[in-house]
């Protein structure tokens, strides 16, 4: 099977979500510098999720410059994956509208850690369907970045009920690992 439309489909949702998330910034009802005070909370919220989408959008595009072909199983991991992110515009308003209070940052923290698995489970279902020689299915097979960034996704929920902006500094630390394409599979399609 191609994966040329399972390609153009998740580009096409990745940018809907970027869409809806820009959407919910408000222009504000004054002419002021002061005016624009109140909108700083959902302008971060809105570019520490447009960050994460960027980096979704970028490692599974490397990652499928490496898959030579899919299956339905493949599929329904991507589409389990899009389904996660697309629920990114929700928690990123909500952390927006309170200014990052612990409920709505735990509720981000929590969508992050569910992006995340989607992400592996689509990982290991693309690495279960290549051959036993496959030099992408070797290079996902260390996951120390993976493993990081769901332990420190956990830390930071836990730590949301208590100190929110420091889980939103844990959530950020992942991002920040995740800034880099997954140098793995660079490495794969520059052997190829």
């Amino acid at each position: 099977m191609s994966k040329g439309r399972l390609e153009a489909f998740s580009d096409g949702v990745l940018a809907i979500i970027i869409t809806i998330m820009v959407l919910e910034l408000k222009v504000p009802e004054g002419n002021s510098w002061q005016s624009l005070k109140p909108l700083i909370p959902k302008f971060l919220a809105y570019l520490f999720s447009f960050l994460y989408i960027g980096i979704y959008w970028n490692n599974h595009h490397h990652l499928f410059q490496a898959v030579k072909k899919i299956n339905g199983k493949i599929l329904w991991a991507n589409l389990h994956l899009l389904f996660w992110l697309s629920l990114m515009p929700f928690a990123t308003d909500w952390i927006g509208e309170t200014h990052f209070a612990k409920n709505p940052v735990a509720t981000y923290g929590f969508g992050l850690v569910l992006c995340a698995i989607a992400y592996n489970i689509l990982e290991n279902t693309i690495a279960k369907y290549e051959d036993e020689n496959s030099k992408l299915k070797q290079a996902i097979a260390s996951r120390f970045k993976e493993n990081v960034s769901i332990v420190l996704y956990v830390s930071g929920i836990i730590i949301s009920f208590i100190y929110p902006y420091i889980a939103v500094v844990f959530y950020y630390t992942v991002a920040v690992l995740w800034l880099i394409p997954d140098k793995r599979i660079e490495k794969t399609l520059n052997e190829n």
